[in-house]
């Protein structure tokens, strides 16, 4: 590896191998050649003066792209793709007459760039359902165990530990569905020429719209899109990428959220993310279990969630039928949302499939709540016993405050069930009291929605796109 230059992080760090080949500069040019065959078989068949010779030509040297042949001529010409022309011409010399014949350089960069983008949200398809299989594995498992519920980030009525993973599998499978969505959506520039006016085609066809029209089928065809733009500038709407962005931004929306609470559960001793035999939670601190995974994943979900900023900008400023603003920003943004989603995703794997949970800290921690949170049972319950409601909830305030000073201020055990049984106006004794803090019959229908939830909504999908499943993450560090 070269350590005296930039590299990007998110190849070198986070983004997985597969990923990163996608956008690599040599996937980019074999895309490229893949179009110009494509374009050249097309235009033989529709009458064009292109020899068999010349199309086996170009497929035979498909593959050996002289890099250092294109970068010389990029100096010279100051054009990326005229560049590789000449140096595919170089490889192909009796093929290099009708090279790129008729086209624009958008041909090429907004079809390839199309083409990478539907093998990339294909390739995080895959990864975030394997995610929804196993936090559906994880729901399933607790969907059952008791577990303090929050809002406002204090402790509020209980749910499930299962439940509360529904909430993270109904956001992921949004995505999943959008994702979904994007990619049956995705379209093909196809064959335009210079304004999108296909003149040049046009003009190749003497003049036979027909034929310009069957070229474009069959070069959408020939890449399994159903059909090409009906209309489009020099370039295919930068709405296109918005749209893409905007789901994937939405991903890292989710992975942020899941993330987040994670953080917080670890910091109560609750749930824990995978922590290795070796690893080093702090260089000062020995003892340190740091949710560094979940931390990383909201930190690259953070850059995520910005990038959607600069496909939003790009679209807004293509004036008219093209200009070259779009260019630098739209391989940085959309490469970078890519490769940032896929490090999310590689994350994501490796801690669904190793998640531990602490039941014993989750009850404890339910027991030290539940008698506040269990003050309503024992308001109905003095009630129906023949008590005055307002009277009784009044002294229940009055004890619940005592016992959450006792909490506070001294650091002592909360005592409510003590004051209540001493407090004759309830008329139930401790072991009463003590009788209805079962947390199972707290939780509601948590455990109930969970099995809904899971049968219903992710069971199917599983079960339609198994020979997906099975992927594992492999972090690079």
């Amino acid at each position: 590896m070269e350590h005296g230059s930039y590299e990007s992080e998110l190849a070198t760090r986070y983004a997985s191998g597969e990923m990163c080949r996608l956008f690599s500069q040599v996937h980019r040019v074999r895309t490229w050649r893949a179009l110009w065959i494509a374009l050249a078989k097309a235009e033989r068949e529709l009458g064009l003066p292109i020899t068999a010779e010349q199309i086996e030509e170009l497929e035979r040297q498909a593959d050996s792209i002289d890099f250092a042949a294109a970068a010389r001529r990029e100096e010279v010409c100051r054009h990326e793709v005229m560049a590789h022309i000449y140096a595919y011409g170089l490889a192909c010399p009796k093929a290099r007459g009708i090279l790129h014949l008729g086209a624009t350089s958008c041909f090429v960069l907004d079809n390839g760039d199309l083409l990478t983008m539907r093998e990339g949200l294909d390739l995080l398809r895959r990864k975030l359902l394997n995610v929804l299989a196993l936090l559906g594995d994880f729901a399933d498992c607790h969907q059952s165990l008791p577990c303090l519920g929050y809002t406002h980030l204090q402790p509020a009525q209980l749910t499930t530990l299962g439940k509360r993973a529904t909430l993270w599998l109904a956001d992921f499978l949004a995505d999943w569905r959008e994702l979904d969505r994007q990619l049956t959506a995705l379209p093909f520039r196809g064959a335009k020429g210079a304004t999108g006016t296909q003149e040049s085609f046009l003009a190749l066809f003497d003049g036979d719209a027909a034929k310009v029209d069957a070229l474009e089928e069959k070069l959408a065809a020939a890449f399994g899109f159903s059909e090409p733009l009906s209309v489009c500038g020099q370039t295919y709407s930068r709405k296109v990428d918005f749209q893409v962005a905007a789901v994937l931004a939405g991903l890292c929306q989710s992975a942020y959220k899941f993330a987040g609470d994670l953080r917080v559960l670890q910091s109560v001793h609750e749930v824990e993310e995978p922590f290795g035999q070796s690893q080093v939670g702090s260089s000062a601190m020995p003892y340190k279990r740091n949710p560094m995974k979940c931390e990383r994943v909201c930190a690259l979900a953070r850059y995520g969630m910005a990038a959607l900023q600069n496909p939003l900008f790009t679209a807004a400023s293509q004036y008219f039928e093209r200009t070259l603003d779009d260019s630098a920003n739209k391989r940085l943004a959309m490469a970078g949302l890519f490769l940032t989603c896929d490090g999310i995703l590689e994350l994501l794997l490796d801690i669904c499939a190793g998640l531990t949970v602490y039941p014993k800290v989750i009850a404890r921690r339910v027991e030290e709540e539940l008698p506040f949170l269990a003050s309503e049972e024992i308001l109905m319950r003095a009630v129906k016993a023949g008590g005055d409601r307002q009277a009784l909830h009044e002294r229940l305030r009055r004890h619940s405050m005592a016992a959450g000073r006792r909490v506070k201020e001294e650091g002592l055990p909360g005592d409510l069930l003590e004051r209540v049984a001493a407090d004759p106006a309830f008329g139930m004794d401790l072991a009463q009291l003590k009788a209805l803090l079962d947390p199972a019959a707290f939780t509601g229908l948590a455990a109930r929605q969970t099995r809904r939830f899971l049968q219903r909504e992710l069971a199917p999908l599983l079960a339609q796109h198994a020979d997906l499943l099975g992927m594992h993450a492999h972090l690079n560090v």
